[in-house]
């Protein structure tokens, strides 16, 4: 039961880590804090996704409801916070993109959990990936700095730490389709390259490269307790282990948009 406890603050914790600079008004953050805002949105897409098929795999299920309520609450807290901070005409027709397609995703994340809607709300939250992603480079080339440039690849490590545990699920759940095998490789490729950028990127302090030591040795473990090639899955290891480097990469990602411009 202490253990259990344990667990329900820890990730309470990384709720909460999520939503603190919604303490800040619009008007309030900077070019950084905003591509930070915007690369969470694309995390937020995938880990709706893999919250949504926990609960249909019953797998921690109550903390996959959690999570899942805390995210659609969050994505539209973040969207109307960034169609406030910036009247840029570009960035503004990236926003109602996005909002426009946020509008399915939510509908089915809202509704009741179904594994016949599983695929359906992955192709739609493909969409919105998309479309969140392409307003955090048009952030971060407005930015035109390294350290835009290092809150969006941090940004996105926090995106594939989710976009792996949704595809882990999608295949656990025995959905049987080559392409779920692809993009869950595609996507380990991409964070074991950017998780090497970042580990040597000149910008980093003292308390980022411990993080970032933390991170490598968590993937490490991940990569080591990941029997999916061999047909076995465990998905609450792989979710627990995967959410601990969101945690990791959140604070990773902070830091960098806090660094001195």
């Amino acid at each position: 039961m202490i253990m259990k406890g344990v667990r329900t603050v820890v990730y309470g914790l990384l709720i909460l880590l999520c939503q603190l600079p919604l303490a800040q008004a619009a008007t309030q953050i900077n070019l950084a804090e905003a591509i930070n805002i915007a690369g969470r949105q694309r995390m937020l897409s995938q880990r709706i996704v893999k919250s949504y098929l926990q609960m249909g795999q019953d797998v921690r299920y109550r903390v996959a409801k959690g999570h899942l309520k805390g995210s659609i609450i969050l994505f539209e807290q973040q969207l109307n916070m960034l169609k406030g901070f910036s009247q840029d005409p570009e960035t503004q027709r990236g926003l109602a993109l996005v909002e426009q397609l946020w509008k399915p995703v939510k509908a089915i994340a809202s509704g009741p959990v179904q594994r016949e809607k599983a695929e359906e709300l992955r192709a739609n939250a493909e969409q919105l990936l998309a479309a969140a992603h392409q307003v955090v480079l048009i952030l971060t080339d407005q930015s035109g700095t390294q350290q835009g440039h290092l809150v969006n690849i941090a940004g996105r490590q926090r995106m594939l730490s989710q976009r792996m545990g949704n595809l882990y699920m999608l295949m656990s759940w025995k959905f049987d389709d080559e392409l779920y095998r692809q993009d869950y490789q595609a996507a380990t490729e991409q964070f074991d390259n950017a998780l090497q950028e970042l580990s040597y990127a000149n910008e980093n302090t003292p308390e980022i490269g411990r993080i970032l030591d933390q991170v490598r040795q968590n993937w490490g473990l991940y990569k080591l307790s990941n029997r999916m090639g061999e047909g076995e899955f465990v998905p609450g290891l792989a979710v627990r282990m995967l959410d601990k480097i969101l945690l990791q990469m959140n604070e990773v990602t902070g830091l960098y948009a806090a660094l001195p411009r």
